[in-house]
């Protein structure tokens, strides 16, 4: 084991020195010279995929773009998604003090447990973990990103298997919103550093994107004073990613793209060796054609691994050790689109992802620390798709439909616990499963006025229980829930309608939805201090969502609202749960940002934020009171080239609640103050 630990140790120290040169090399380049070929026809690559925005148009979908991002006060992706009123995590901790496993997203109410019911994908590639299905947040830095677009609803396209609550769909930076060079590093009033950097140089008629990013600190006090003992620490975190992404012509109107992501992170929660660990090799490739017949092609590969380390929260000594979870993501889709005219539209696809990962614990007892057990399981999920989607226009009207056949199917199960001397106490192998099921998906979109559109969908979808759902336990000291192998597809019937106004500077969306999903997997309590993972009857969620952005002039405003009534129906096993909000979801939700850029390169913002209160748990014993929250950040050029940036979290100094076990509190982030520098190379 020591030898283990000396090789990972070196294998960080090295990835920390690549790192540093991703982030320093940049401050040095110089853009290369290029020939002028004026006989040539210039060939423009955008390292996107195909337009979508015709099939999106009749339903409910929000744009954010970099500039929105670049506005965020905490400088992590998940607080920039967290401005959209109704998604949320399953607490509210960020990267930096969460479990990676709660990170799980979903909306509109239709929460429950930590596992994502809202599908997440970058450049066409789903991001979630394939055991765990959280979503790695500190591996994707806001810098990265040129936009996202989250669709509301439930989804049948390209992997939709799983979007029973929406699709977050995040597209790369390129050259073209890019500076050829940048860095920053930016440090707080902890000592917690933040340090980042890209290289975006233009390859012919292609592209390149080196980009790094490096957080580490001491971190908060998640513990209140009140309940602090000898053995509690800060929330500590150390957390490291880089990527590389290449787009090259392969033809006048095929591109290229090729991409490849690692990443590290490691916190320690609450106790003195409470560490948890996730790790991440991603690589991917896709083909996209633009000519008269559009096609994507798509494949990539994902190898993560995962630990944890549980505390006795009454003798601080280590009960559970979930020492490694190495877990394999595979998947591919391939996309056609034929000539049809302007006003026709149809896409045909299939596409397949497969899932595959085994958990290694070893239990202890909290008084002794002797060896109790030994465990190990996992299995294979797999999903094949096959999705037509059709859009047609016809005056002021559009109209679109969309099919997809799904054939899932959970495949080698098992479970193993052997005693201290590694006898064979229990072992279960549970029966393979599969099946078909289709998924439909219709709106339609009416221009009823200048500026005015009305719009209306309704849909169903399905979504596969995670591997950690079936097959791994967890504990959050003294709660113990268990896994539980038998679970079966979640299945969504949803409908929605509302419309979009925009006049000049000034746009607004207003949607009322009714979703719910039949079957839906809570962690149910069974017994003191003992829950297990297990399909209620129902999770019914019915609602309202307003968004609306004005700008005008060196000033814009956005702002959104949620307003949610959401409950478990429940019977036999789940009778308890009946008429009862699911745990983690709030009733109201309200974010709004107010920025000032009186000239190139300064920008004054603030973002208040409130969300109502939510039940730690299934029973509702448990509250978390209200929150409300200000952030703000100002950027000041100091030169072409510098930007002096100042950024302020929590500034009001709210007492975030994230956890209430019974009394036992863990707090979110605290008045927090950054100073940071940006450097810009331009092209």
């Amino acid at each position: 084991m020591f030898e283990s630990r000396k090789r990972h140790h070196i294998g960080g120290t090295m990835s920390r020195h690549i790192l540093s040169i991703l982030i320093f090399a940049p401050l040095c380049a110089q853009p290369a010279l290029a020939e002028d070929k004026p006989d040539e026809p210039e060939i423009v690559v955008t390292g996107q995929g195909l337009d979508q925005s015709k099939m999106l148009a009749a339903y409910s979908a929000i744009t954010m773009v970099r500039d929105r991002t670049a506005g965020s006060a905490s400088g992590r992706i998940e607080d920039v998604l967290g401005n959209l009123a109704g998604l949320q995590q399953f607490r509210r901790s960020d990267s930096r003090s969460a479990n990676p496993t709660a990170q799980g997203v979903t909306l509109r109410g239709l929460g429950g447990n930590a596992s994502s019911r809202t599908l997440v994908v970058l450049d066409g590639v789903p991001v979630t973990d394939p055991f765990f299905g959280h979503v790695p947040f500190s591996a994707l830095p806001w810098e990265r990103l040129d936009r996202f677009t989250l669709i509301r609803g439930g989804g049948v396209g390209a992997f939709g298997a799983g979007a029973v609550a929406g699709t977050i769909d995040m597209v790369s930076a390129n050259p073209a919103g890019l500076p050829l060079a940048e860095g920053a590093a930016a440090l707080n009033d902890r000592g917690d550093s933040e340090l980042s950097g890209s290289l975006n140089p233009r390859l012919g008629s292609g592209y390149a994107v080196i980009s790094g990013r490096w957080d580490r600190g001491q971190g908060f006090w998640t513990t209140p004073l009140a309940q602090r003992v000898p053995a509690s620490v800060r929330a500590r975190f150390d957390s490291w990613s880089t990527s590389l992404r290449a787009v090259v012509p392969v033809s006048g109107d095929v591109e290229l793209q090729a991409k490849v992501l690692a990443y590290d992170d490691h916190r320690t929660l609450r106790f003195t060796g409470a560490d948890s660990t996730q790790s991440g090799q991603d690589a991917s490739l896709r083909l996209v054609g633009r000519g008269d017949w559009q096609f994507d092609v798509l494949g990539y590969v994902q190898a993560r691994d995962f630990s944890n380390v549980v505390i006795s929260s009454t003798t601080f000594r280590k009960t559970l050790d979930q020492r490694t979870t190495p877990s394999t993501g595979l998947g591919g889709k391939f996309e056609l689109r034929p000539p049809l005219g302007e006003d026709l539209a149809l896409r045909l696809g299939v596409d397949w992802r497969r899932a595959n990962g085994e958990m290694f614990e070893t239990a202890f007892n909290g008084g002794t620390g002797a060896v109790t057990a030994l465990r190990r399981a996992g299995g294979t999920n797999d999903d094949l798709g096959f999705y037509l989607e059709h859009d047609r226009q016809i005056g002021p009207l559009r109209l679109t439909g969309s099919a997809r056949l799904d054939r899932w199917r959970v495949a080698d199960g098992h479970f193993e616990q052997r005693n201290a001397a590694g006898v064979v106490t229990t072992t279960s192998s549970f029966a393979d499963r599969s099946g078909w099921d289709l998924s439909l998906r219709g709106g339609v979109l009416i221009d009823a006025a200048p500026g005015l559109t009305l719009r209306g969908s309704v849909y169903n979808g399905l979504r596969q229980p995670t591997l950690n759902e079936l097959y791994r336990p967890f504990v959050v000291f003294p709660v113990t829930t268990r896994a539980n192998a038998a679970l079966e597809n979640e299945q969504l019937f949803g409908f929605e309608g509302g419309f979009d106004l925009k006049l000049g500077g000034f746009e607004f969306q207003a949607t009322a939805f009714d979703n719910r999903i039949d079957g839906a997997i809570a962690n149910v309590t069974i017994g003191p201090n003992l829950r297990e993972r297990r399909n209620v009857d129902a999770v019914h969620s019915r609602g309202i969502e307003l968004v609306a952005k004005v700008k005008q002039g060196q000033l814009s405003w956005d702002g959104s609202l949620s307003l949610l009534d959401a409950q478990v129906e429940g019977s036999g096993p789940s009778a308890a749960l009946d008429g009862k909000r699911p745990a983690q979801v709030p009733v109201f939700a309200l974010s709004t940002t107010l920025a000032w850029r009186p000239a190139e390169g300064w920008m004054l913002a603030g973002t208040l934020r409130h969300s109502s209160s939510q039940f730690e748990d299934d029973l509702e014993t448990d509250r978390l009171p209200a929150q409300t929250t200000f952030d703000a950040i100002v950027t000041v050029p100091l030169s072409p080239r510098f930007s002096l940036v100042l950024r302020g979290e929590n500034l009001t100094g709210e007492t975030i609640i994230t956890r209430n076990q019974a009394g036992s509190i863990d707090l979110g982030t605290p008045r927090t103050v950054w100073i940071g520098l940006r450097i810009s190379i331009g092209r």
